[in-house]
Order: structure tokens, then C-alpha cells, then sequence
């Protein structure tokens, strides 16, 4: 049979449509976003979309379950505490059709603010929780997460990391499944939760989950490797490869796909076939504590870090002391922090609020956290998603309640407006904030790779739909004095932040340039250049901190293959030694 070579996400992709998805709803989120991006290629087979945010996501896919169709929604790890709230009641509703959520989780935080192991989610809701080690388990894994769905009658949690989402390796494709569908009967004692039918449906999730952990016993999820009687080793997902390169060929493995619940009968049994146990996992000791709390001897996180995500090198250094073998370079690579793009539409914001003090400046998530980054350094703090409004709110009562008359400025971009920003811009609104709610509208989802969302006019197949406008929004929630400004215009933008701090009625300001990345809308071709003689190297221009920007032989030079003209440079340089060439 034809092997592909596809990433853990592309697998996930074309798992969904062999199990015979129909509806799929996500917000993209690193490592997650390629999982939504590899659908629209399998066409009218399946429905796929972006929602505003991880919730509505997974409420529109529950949704899909409960009327009869096999859905699929995605996010990463952080984006389940937004969902977290629909998962613990559908854990006690059930499903007419497989429900499947996958969770991609960020060891090492390689794009997110914590390493939050979501393991514990599906304990704490009582739900299933598989995961694969690699992309063909992607797909085989997830055909079976929606025969389990269905056959216990509840949620399951698709459980990937960075590396499998991220890692491709070989995979073979099957037919698509085309599950028998259901005409809809009503049925509100199993979907409408009131707390009496909760009351009663609790006991069944009990029953279910006691059922799956008599299944996990002979479940094909879950793998016995029997090699030696010295060592075993108990696993899961990319810890398994890992593992598998770390101990001797005749250690034994028990690689657990189906981890919640744990399947302690096979677990008590390989047990008993080793001498010495190792339970070796990423992040937190999942497994290992409920083994230890069953009575069953084993080494764990007393030799394995709960930090940061595994490898090889790491898992020899941690097991057995040995140190990797590191090479050094004759010439060591300069450090490249990540920075703001060349042209980026926030830059001419951040810079602005560089220049004053006197107030304080309440960031969030994506391309514009960088904009706290030096030699910016703007924004004075940054949480979660949504919270540049929040956070902000919070902070302006604090300064009330100590009489300092500090503003605050609450940044969010356009897509977390959608997201989590507009209950913000409410709160602001209604307690009667000293905040002045800022989005940086660049038209894009820009951290997560350029997806679409409710202000860009597209969906994710790339159709045309309705872009609602955010300051129409912001007008229609009581803003009485909503600025929309060019932020790469620094007089305009130093006017409009002056303009709102003077604003006697609540103003709010929309910062609106596309970002230069999205592949749909033509932008001019020109850069900038230095004047070399009238350069008296000053160095203002690298306070906007343009990587194009740069000294050469102490004055200031730009980079050619960076620079796109934005002239931001241009318009701090105090002697005017910086221009735009046009048609370069």
C-alpha cells in the first residue's frame, strides 16, 4: 500500500475524515492550527470552519454530536480552559455521535505562556483520553477515540504534543468510513442539563467510565512489548519514542494509548513480569501517581523532570547520568530574540507608547506580546487571551483605590477582540473603567500562521463572508469616541493616543494596517534607505526595533532583503537621513 509522509496534524486531518467526520470547529492555536488548515482539502466530505473562540468551537461541535453526526473540534492547551466549561457537562450528557477534542499540548512552551499538562482535564471531567505517539497513530487512534466515543457514550480528549504535532513520519491511508446517521429525535432528558438531570446522569458517567477501564485491559490503544524481565517501562505518546531510544533492547514496555482511565489490571500484571518499573511520561506524573497510589512500586519523577519537554539526550542525563556529547563551534551563532517582522503594522503603536510613561500599558496574546520585547518594551504585563482589556480593568481600580489617576491602555488584536476582547470592552464600559481599549486590527490571526477570522472577510475555505467591523462594535457598546488611525503614521498615531487620554466621553482606539504577510492583498514594493552623510548615528531609528534596521561602521544602515518601506525609521530620524525609494 502507498505510504504518505505526513505531520501528527495532517495525520489528525485525514483521521477526521476517514472516521467519517462531518462537522469540524476549531481556533487555531500553536501546535494545533495545521489540523483545521489540512481540511478544506477533502472537500463537501466534511464541514470545517474557525469559530470565534475555543468554546464556541466546542460547543458547535458538541452540537454537530448531539444532532447525529461524528465532530471534531481542536485547540491548544490553553484553549481548553476556555473550553473547559462545555467539556464537564457534555461529560454528563453523553453523545448521539463520536465527539472528539483534540488538545495539543506545549511542553517547553515553545509558543505558550505555561506547560499545562491537560492529561488532567480528562480525569477531572471523567472523560476518555487517548493518545498517539506518531502519525499513523493520529490516524488509527482517532477512528478508534470515535468507536469509543460512541460505544461509553461520552467525550473523548485527543491528547498530542508539540513534537508529534509538528513531527512527520510514514502513514497509510484507508477508505473513508461513512457511519449510518440517525433521523434527530429530541431528547432533552439526556441533553438538557438542568441540575436535576444532572443529578441523575452522574451515576451513569461512573458506570461508563468503569466500563472503559474494563475495556482498557484488552484495548488495541494499549501495547504489550515483553523483550526482558529486568526492566519495564510504562508509557505514552512522544515519551514512548523517546524511551524507546533511552534503554536497552531487552527492556520490556507496557505504551499505553488509552491513558484515562488507566488500565491498572495490565498495568498490575506487567508489574509483576519486571524487576525494576520506570513510568516515563512528559510534564507531570500522571501515571505515575495513580500506579504508585494502586500499591505498584516504580520510578518516575524522582528521576525524571516535570520540566520542559524530554528528548533522548535529556532522558539518558536524567536516568543514567549520561551527559550528552556536545560539539562546540568554532564560531557561535548570534542570538536571534524573537522580534516584531519588518513593516509589522504594530510597531508604529508600540513605539508610540515607548515614548510615555505616565501611563500604563496592559498587553495580551499574539504577534503583539513581542511589542513588550526590547527596545520597545511598552506593555507592562501580559496573561491570557483577552486579558489586555481585563487585566487593564483591573489594574485602573487598583490605582482608584490607592488615588493614583494613572490611565491605563488595554491592548488586544483583531482576532482576540473576537475572541475574548468584546466581554472586556463591555466590562470597561459598564463598571466604569479608566481604560482606553486598543485593538491592533492587522486583518489576520498573525501568531498562529494567517488564519481567518469574524473581522477578515473569509472563512477558512476561503470564501467570502461578512466582516464585521470592530469599531461598529465598540460604538454599538457605548464608545462614544472611537479613533481609527494608521499606526505606521507616527504624528497620527502620537494624536490619537493624545486625543483619548483628553476624550471627556469613553473613547476607545482601533489601530488598522493589514499585515504585510497576508498573501491575498498586493503591497507596494519600495524600501528605505540611509543617507550616509547626513547620518549622524544617533541610533533612534533602532528604538523602533526593525531587524532591518542595523550599524554599520557606526551609522545606520538597512538591510535590503528586510526592509519593505514602512517608514516608520524614517519618521524618528531627527536629520531626516532615512527616505523611501519608491519601485526598489
Amino acid at each position: 500500500m502507498e505510504k504518505h509522509l505526513l505531520s501528527g496534524n495532517e495525520a489528525i486531518a485525514r483521521g477526521a475524515y476517514e472516521a467519517g467526520v462531518k462537522v469540524c470547529s476549531a481556533y487555531p492555536g500553536t501546535p494545533s492550527t495545521e489540523i483545521f488548515e489540512s481540511l478544506p482539502q477533502y472537500g463537501d466530505a466534511l464541514y470545517c470552519e474557525w469559530a470565534p473562540n475555543e468554546k464556541v468551537a466546542t460547543e458547535v461541535a458538541y452540537g454537530a454530536a448531539i444532532g447525529g453526526v461524528r465532530s471534531l473540534t481542536a485547540m491548544k492547551h490553553v484553549g481548553l480552559n476556555v473550553a473547559a466549561d462545555p467539556l464537564f457537562t457534555a461529560a454528563y450528557n453523553g453523545v448521539k455521535a463520536g465527539f472528539v477534542i483534540v488538545t495539543a499540548d506545549d511542553p517547553s512552551m515553545h509558543s505558550s505562556q505555561n506547560e499545562q499538562d491537560n492529561r488532567y482535564y480528562a480525569r477531572s471531567a471523567k472523560v476518555a483520553l487517548v493518545e498517539p505517539s506518531d502519525s499513523q497513530e493520529c490516524i488509527d487512534f482517532l477512528k478508534e477515540a470515535y468507536r469509543i466515543s460512541e460505544t461509553f457514550d461520552m467525550p473523548v480528549i485527543f491528547r498530542t504534543t508539540t513534537n508529534i504535532s509538528h513531527s512527520k513520519s510514514l502513514v497509510e491511508f484507508s477508505e473513508r468510513e461513512e457511519p449510518a446517521f440517525e433521523p434527530y429525535v429530541r431528547n432533552a432528558e439526556k441533553f438538557d442539563c438542568s441540575p436535576a438531570k444532572a443529578y441523575r446522569n452522574h451515576p451513569k458517567v461512573e458506570k461508563n467510565l468503569a466500563a472503559l477501564e474494563a475495556y482498557g485491559e484488552t484495548c488495541p490503544l494499549n501495547k504489550l512489548e515483553l523483550r526482558g524481565n529486568k526492566i519495564g517501562v510504562i508509557t505514552a505518546s512522544i515519551a514512548y519514542q523517546y524511551a524507546k531510544d533511552v534503554f536497552p533492547e531487552d527492556t520490556s514496555f507496557l505504551k499505553l494509548g488509552l491513558t484515562n482511565p488507566l488500565p491498572m489490571g495490565l498495568i498490575r500484571d506487567f508489574a509483576a513480569k519486571v524487576e525494576t518499573l520506570y513510568v516515563i511520561e512528559e510534564l507531570e506524573g500522571f501515571m505515575e501517581q495513580q500506579i504508585l497510589a494502586a500499591g505498584i512500586p516504580c520510578i518516575g519523577k524522582d528521576k525524571v523532570s516535570k520540566l520542559y519537554e524530554l528528548n533522548p539526550q535529556r532522558l539518558k542525563e536524567m536516568l543514567f547520568g549520561e551527559k550528552p556529547v556536545v560539539k562546540e563551534l568554532p564560531v557561535k551563532a548570534v542570538p536571534r530574540p524573537p522580534v516584531l517582522c519588518p513593516g509589522c503594522p504594530h510597531r508604529g503603536f508600540f513605539y508610540t507608547m515607548s515614548k510615555g510613561r505616565d501611563f500604563v500599558v496592559a498587553g495580551d496574546i499574539g504577534c503583539y506580546t513581542l511589542g513588550g520585547a526590547a527596545p520597545l518594551s511598552a506593555t507592562d504585563s501580559c496573561v491570557c487571551m483577552g486579558g489586555g482589556f481585563t487585566i487593564a480593568m483591573g489594574m485602573s481600580k487598583a490605582f482608584a483605590a490607592k488615588g493614583e489617576k494613572k490611565k491605563v491602555f488595554g491592548v488586544v488584536g483583531d482576532s482576540t477582540f473576537f475572541h475574548s476582547g468584546m466581554t472586556g470592552a463591555a466590562e470597561i464600559l459598564y463598571n466604569k473603567g479608566g481604560v482606553i481599549p486598543v485593538v491592533l486590527d492587522n486583518h489576520i490571526t498573525g501568531m498562529t500562521g494567517h488564519q481567518d477570522n469574524p473581522g477578515s472577510g473569509y472563512t477558512l475555505q476561503g470564501e467570502i463572508a461578512a466582516a464585521i467591523k470592530i469599531e461598529d462594535v465598540l460604538r454599538a457598546f457605548g464608545y462614544e469616541n472611537v479613533i481609527v488611525v494608521d499606526p505606521q503614521d507616527l504624528a497620527a498615531m502620537q494624536k490619537a493616543v493624545d486625543d483619548a487620554l483628553a476624550s471627556d466621553v469613553p473613547a476607545a482606539i482601533v489601530c488598522r494596517r493589514p499585515c504585510l504577510l497576508i498573501k491575498r492583498i498586493r503591497h507596494e514594493k519600495a524600501l528605505c534607505e540611509v543617507d550616509r552623510e547626513k547620518c549622524i548615528g544617533c541610533r533612534k531609528c533602532l528604538k523602533v526595533g526593525c531587524p532591518a534596521v542595523m550599524i554599520k561602521d557606526k551609522k545606520s544602515w538597512i538591510d535590503p532583503n528586510q526592509c519593505v518601506g514602512c517608514t516608520v525609521c524614517a519618521q524618528v530620524c531627527p536629520v531626516g537621513a532615512i527616505a523611501k525609494k519608491e519601485g526598489k
